[in-house]
């Protein structure tokens, strides 16, 4: 195992390949569009399965049985942990697949990575992951998103 870190070159994160876009130097370094969509997607969508693992172990735990058994819990529990893990796992995976191709294709065709592109990227993405529900839901997904992806932005230039 020795010079194991010499041959694997993704875990050694060098300075002459991270990301050259103006702005792109944050606290979190980027090796470009690609490591952006891998990283983004996969955190987007553990944390989403926790979250939603967390919602339904709440909800599993607190629905009522008609018979009171320690299976029949258990089994509640484990159903409303699958559905709605995956639910919102799955929900935030495709919000972070989406907005970071948009978000890397507006970086590209800018030439800089700022907050105001990080917007509307999140803007672009809520509107399309809400489009079939109809406008009104579209504008407010397409607000929220937008929200975040200013405030993370803001918050990376801080820290």
């Amino acid at each position: 195992m020795a010079g194991l870190g010499e041959q694997l070159d993704y875990l050694v994160l060098d300075d002459d390949k991270t990301s050259d876009l103006p702005g792109s130097g944050t606290a979190i370094p980027s090796r470009g569009w690609s490591d952006d969509l891998c990283y983004g997607t996969g955190t987007m969508y553990l944390g989403g399965l926790a979250l939603g693992g967390a919602w339904g172990f709440r909800e599993g735990a607190s629905r009522p049985l008609a018979i009171s058994n320690t299976r029949l819990r258990i089994n509640s529990i484990l159903n409303s942990v699958t559905r709605r893990g995956t639910f919102l796992g799955n929900s935030a995976g495709v919000l972070a697949l989406g907005y970071n191709g948009i978000n890397s294709t507006i970086d590209a065709v800018r030439g800089k990575h700022d907050a105001l592109g990080s917007m509307a990227a999140g803007a672009l993405t809520g509107a399309l992951f809400k489009s079939t529900a109809g406008v009104k839901p579209a504008l407010a997904t397409a607000t929220m998103v937008s929200a975040f992806a200013g405030a993370w932005s803001w918050v990376k230039t801080r820290i």
